[in-house]
């Protein structure tokens, strides 16, 4: 049997407790400082392929990248095309569907209206100082971003690996892809 006096134990108790709750504060400010000040991480995955999608991944990505975010672009289906050093250069802007282009649907749709509207694109890029896609590609793997490829899509659209900018990580599957997205404070698809 116990020879502590009631308000022995219970001092006791108060004491074990207080400990606890302090280690529990000393924990939880260390996860905050972790959080807080590790590294940040993005997924952002790329899946269309025309000239005006291009822009959003690459210039979100190395921006992240310059605040020093760890970034991961994953490039499937049409997304491939930014990557593919020369299908980038002929990306093309869609006249149908387009609420920016300032042309009706049927007027769109008339044979050669696309390369019209990418060609007037390209220009406006040009006049404003814009950087092409190629050269955001560039930036964006100079910056530290890993550019992926889906090598699911490689395979279906026939590509081969050389046909991509030297740095692009290819041979990447969705199951890696995925497991970048869970790890990531951000994930974006455009």
């Amino acid at each position: 049997m116990s020879t502590d006096t009631p308000s022995q134990a219970s001092e006791a108790s108060t004491a074990e407790l207080r400990q606890r709750i302090d280690d529990l504060e000393d924990e939880l400010a260390a996860l905050r400082t972790e959080v807080e000040e590790g590294p940040k991480k993005m997924v952002i995955v790329a899946t269309k392929g025309t000239l005006d999608m291009a822009y959003p991944p690459l210039i979100l990505a190395s921006t992240a990248a310059a605040f020093g975010w760890d970034v991961t672009v994953f490039h499937t289906f049409w997304g491939l095309d930014i990557l593919h050093e020369e299908h980038a250069s002929e990306l093309k802007l869609s006249s149908v569907g387009n609420p920016n282009t300032p042309m009706p649907n049927l007027v769109a749709a008339l044979p050669g209206m696309d390369e019209l509207t990418s060609r007037m694109m390209r220009k406006r890029i040009a006049d404003n100082d814009v950087a092409s896609v190629e050269e955001l590609v560039r930036t964006a793997l100079d910056s530290g971003v890993d550019l992926q490829a889906c090598q699911m899509t490689v395979d279906l659209l026939g590509y081969d690996e050389d046909d991509f900018f030297d740095g692009v990580t290819v041979g990447v599957g969705a199951a890696t892809a995925f497991q970048e997205m869970v790890d990531a404070d951000i994930q974006l698809l455009v």
